[in-house]
């Protein structure tokens, strides 16, 4: 079944399920294209895609027109980040600041953006957006230039590395009560639990929430090694030094000179 196909059945099974709920306040109803990716060595990256409906509020029709926002997070991980500084015509590294408990991936998909749906109080509450991730207790309410410095460079690595992105207008309307987005998963996306947030707001509120959850994970050989090397380090470590001899043995043989 072709991808544009396949996305049109799902947004049609989730318009049934809106209509066979009953009408009271705002509800979602939340799928995603999948829930397990596999990750070979030919995994070049995937794309995710969100469906949802929206059971409208009763007389609500004539009402601010609805903002969805979707949000991938990876399993959470600890990071540290590192300044350099130059000291005798060397550089090295000086200060540096742990993030514990940080998302190993976090997508953000907006029907607008961010600062056009909601202030900033709210955003930062439910931390939705780059600017409004929570930095843990160290960092909460330290705003001044040092740390802010760190807390950006955190940030920009992530970004650079393709783990962390935020798209305005992300997110699409193909019906009145449905919508779509497409979360992009870059090939060094880690393996893991993954959560689909999925907030519906309207003048500004925070109307309701819903999700979804998927995994990560390696397959074949590329699982393998992970287990061993996570498993059995000894054996792992093992295994690496013998096929390092036995590559330079090879190699020696291959271009030994009479």
């Amino acid at each position: 079944m072709r991808p544009f196909t396949r996305h049109a059945v799902a947004a049609a099974v989730l318009l049934a399920a809106l209509l066979a709920l009953p009408a009271r306040a705002e509800r979602l109803v939340v799928a995603a294209s999948t829930d397990h990716v596999r990750i070979s060595s030919s995994f070049t990256g995937t794309s995710l895609a969100v469906f949802g409906a929206i059971e409208a509020e009763e007389g609500s029709a004539e009402r601010a027109p609805y903002e969805v926002v979707v949000v991938v997070r990876g399993p959470d991980e600890t990071l540290v980040t590192r300044r350099k500084d130059r000291v005798a015509g060397i550089w090295l590294n000086r200060a540096s600041r742990v993030f514990a408990d940080m998302p190993s991936f976090y997508a953000v998909s907006a029907s607008r953006p961010l600062d056009e749906i909601a202030d900033t109080a709210t955003l930062r509450r439910y931390e939705i957006g780059l600017d409004h991730l929570d930095f843990g207790p160290a960092d909460r309410g330290d705003d001044s230039p040092e740390e802010a410095a760190f807390r950006a460079a955190f940030v920009r690595l992530k970004e650079d590395a393709g783990l962390y992105r935020q798209t305005p207008f992300g997110v699409t309307f193909p019906g009145v009560a449905v919508f779509q987005s497409s979360i992009e998963l870059p090939a060094n996306v880690p393996v893991g639990t993954y959560r689909v947030s999925v907030f519906l707001f309207r003048d500004g509120a925070m109307l309701t929430t819903n999700g979804a959850d998927f995994s990560i994970a390696k397959s074949g050989f590329e699982q393998f090694t992970f287990t061993l090397a996570n498993t059995n380090g000894l054996v792992y470590g093992l295994i690496c030094v013998m096929l390092a001899l036995l590559t330079g043995w090879l190699a020696g043989v291959l271009f030994r000179r009479d």
